[in-house]
């Protein structure tokens, strides 16, 4: 379908933080630079780690947690060094179809919310099942990047 597209993504691993009681584009703020510091070498190795993409930020219905999150390169998918930071850890996603909608510019929070919501209507009227209590939205692009600039939100499907 033109409006999304289903992606089958295997077991892998990412490093993430919860920040609680901010904005969403506090918490982005205030993770992305958590997950940063660990990539930086603020790990139990010190090792640097390469900056990946995309950038996931967990959006649950009426909560102010916000999980954010960075994929760990596939070079360190096996034994990911462990973060020093008490708040920062490493999880593992299983294996899931995901429904995907893409769109571009810069996504403000609001932005997610309405391609989020578009999606979940079109997932809706296909008859797709899907968690419609959670979602995340999916950042490529550093914010110097100013044209074709591409991000997503995703439901996991049921």
């Amino acid at each position: 379908a033109k409006e999304y597209e289903l992606r089958q993504y295997e077991t892998t691993k990412w490093v993430s933080t919860v920040i609680r009681g901010e904005t969403q584009k506090e918490a982005l703020r205030q993770g992305f630079w958590k997950l940063f510091h660990y990539i930086q070498g603020k790990n139990e190795k010190e090792m640097k780690i390469d900056m990946t993409v995309p950038v996931m930020c967990l959006i649950k219905s009426g909560c102010t947690d916000f999980k954010i999150s960075f994929f760990v390169p596939y070079e360190h998918q096996d034994s990911p060094p462990q973060p020093t930071e008490s708040d920062v850890f490493i999880e593992e996603r299983k294996a899931a179809a995901i429904f995907v909608r893409s769109f571009g510019g810069f996504a403000s929070p609001e932005k997610y919310t309405e391609e989020a919501e578009a999606l979940a209507r079109i997932l809706r009227n296909r008859g797709q099942p899907f968690h419609e209590d959670f979602f995340y939205t999916a950042g490529y692009d550093s914010p110097f990047k100013l044209f074709n600039r591409h991000n997503e939100v995703w439901y996991f499907k049921k």
